[in-house]
């Protein structure tokens, strides 16, 4: 049994030479169904399905057909189906969280007893678990090696329901992955995820669930991966517990170090009364872009803020020198960029809490996204047009994605919410520009610092510390402040050739036969005329030398 956490380096090479895991990217397919009417449906099941099949040119294979890079399935919690499922009493619907867990092949009962253990101490009851049916026969070799074995695990408080549940199941979650070794794709009240190392068209059979009658959804978000120049694995399939994601994150190094600058920061009642640290890594190490933001988005989420609160502060629209921009979304955008840097892509996000979902394009604007709604309140996003067979005549609205804008469909509300209505109610929640006044300070509202005038002496000291040369300030620097030339150099040897050569004999400084050296004198800038010119310039600064011997000593240095 292992005792450190679950990493999702799990079934990709150790960092080695040139190659990090913590560098992967991933280019992918991405979508989503849902219906305005709210009324789950296995229908609404069999048509996300259906869209993620078709998503299968952006997915990938390795040179085995069968061990595909990841395909996934997020969905509403099918209550009725795990009811009957289930082979113990569970509370009504909401009052019992529920995910899948990857569980090590080799002792999962040792795994079993910690989680348990963890979910007592957290004042979680786990009312049982549940063997998921997997089909791994279908499986390649590669996929078979590192699959994991699969259980749902049904915890409750007996008091808590929704996202108040959602809360306590996080914080089990994150230490079960920490001190146990388990992941968990997802453990909530609200949603239930699927996915693996898996082809778009295994994913079904692997997974007999998804093809029961009675698992219904109002809501399914699903993602083919294509792992770029990456080692697909279980745990970095699409989607996590609240996104789907195509593109990369180019910032997310920026992002993480930032996040773990904060971490000290952080306070909340929401956790429960013990210390944040039981949250802590939020960013798993290691962990793929896609999973650092999703980590953050859910940390945001949970901590009180709305879901399309929470994503606009990780992805803003280009806000700075957008001149027209209504004065209170500006403050709104402002007032967060103090607490968060944007994820930028290019970045296509698709997101859900089960109840709303959506999905938002990055300020870069070059991912594409595109979606359908029809006259019976089908919701239909994807990668691209195609995915599902609509009839024409019943399409009443469609579009694309467009840079820094959300599109949002609330499932219990039953409508569409416009990106302009969005940002308006979250920019007139609080008094942001009141905030800001009161709060932020201005660089140009600093009183300027006395001027420190450098003697030479502190110079030499200060370029030496930093490591200056005499050729950086005589070939760099010099032109810059003379004549403003662009800081242009070159490496290698200037060396004469033999025909000007003082000393055409001395080409190496190795020479056995050269006798300029002397372990008692060292080169410096006082003696440079004196320096035998058979050297290169950088040579000379580097190794011990002697004055000149006499010319008659000089045809020792001569080649053989």
């Amino acid at each position: 049994m292992r005792t450190d956490a679950w990493s999702p380096m799990d079934g990709r090479p150790a960092q080695q030479g040139m190659y990090d895991p913590r560098n992967e990217h991933d280019a992918c397919g991405v979508g989503f169904v849902a219906t305005l009417t709210g009324v789950a449906s296995h229908e609404l099941v069999e048509q996300a399905l259906t869209v993620l099949r078709n998503l299968e040119h952006r997915g990938a294979t390795g040179s085995e057909p069968d061990s595909g890079d990841g395909a996934g399935i997020l969905l509403q919690v099918p209550d009725a189906f795990l009811r009957d499922e289930a082979a113990f009493d569970l509370p009504e619907a909401g009052a019992y969280a529920v995910g899948i867990a990857f569980l090590p092949a080799d002792d999962s009962t040792e795994a079993v007893r910690k989680l348990e253990k963890i979910a007592a101490e957290e004042g979680l009851k786990v009312l049982g678990w549940r063997q998921v049916p997997v089909t791994p026969d279908i499986l390649g070799k590669g996929a078979r090696a590192t699959m994991p074995e699969f259980r749902q695990l049904f915890v409750a408080d007996g008091e808590s329901t929704g996202i108040a549940l959602d809360r306590k199941a996080f914080v089990l979650r994150k230490r079960a992955e920490r001190e146990a070794g388990v992941y968990f794709p997802s453990l909530s009240a609200r949603t239930i995820v699927y996915k693996g190392m898996l082809t778009t068209g295994q994913l079904e059979p692997f997974f007999p669930d998804l093809s029961d009658r009675r698992f219904a959804t109002a809501v399914a978000l699903v993602h083919s991966r294509f792992s770029t120049n990456t080692f697909p694995s279980w745990p970095l399939a699409h989607p996590y517990r609240f996104v789907a994601h195509n593109g990369e994150i180019n910032t997310v190094k920026g992002n993480r170090n930032w996040m773990k600058a904060r971490e000290s920061q952080l306070a909340t009642s929401l956790f429960g009364a013990a210390q944040l640290d039981r949250i802590f890594p939020v960013c798993t190490p290691d962990a793929s872009d896609s999973a650092s933001f999703d980590e953050v988005l859910e940390l945001l989420h949970l901590g009180g803020r709305s879901l399309p609160h929470s994503v606009l502060m990780m992805v803003p629209e280009a806000w700075e020198n957008h001149d027209s921009m209504d004065p209170a979304r500006r403050a709104f955008y402002q007032y967060h960029s103090t607490m968060m840097e944007p994820w930028d892509g290019p970045a296509c996000v698709t997101f859900t809490d089960g109840t709303q979902v959506g999905a938002v394009l990055d300020r870069n604007g070059l991912r594409p996204g595109r979606y359908w709604v029809t006259d019976d309140g089908l919701v239909v996003l994807s990668s691209e047009v195609g995915v599902l067979d609509i009839d024409p005549a019943k399409v009443v609205r469609k579009g694309r994605l467009q840079p820094g804008k959300m599109f949002l469909v609330d499932t219990a509300e039953g409508r569409i919410i416009e990106d302009d209505e969005i940002k308006a109610a979250l920019a007139a929640e609080q008094p942001y520009q009141d905030w800001l006044e009161a709060g932020e300070i201005e660089l140009e509202d600093l009183p300027e610092r006395e001027h420190i005038v450098h003697t030479h002496a502190s110079v030499t000291r200060r370029q030496q510390t930093f490591g200056y040369t005499e050729e950086e300030l005589r070939v760099i620097l010099a032109p810059m402040a003379r004549t403003a030339g662009e800081p242009l150099g070159s490496m290698g040897t200037d060396s004469p050739i033999a025909a000007l050569s003082e000393r055409p004999g001395c080409s190496s400084t190795t020479s056995p036969s050269c006798s300029h050296r002397s372990p008692t004198r060292r080169w410096t800038p006082s003696a440079r005329s004196s320096s035998p010119r058979c050297a290169p310039r950088s040579a000379r600064r580097a190794t011990c030398w002697s004055r000149p011997p006499p010319r008659a000593a000089a045809s020792r240095c001569r080649s053989r």
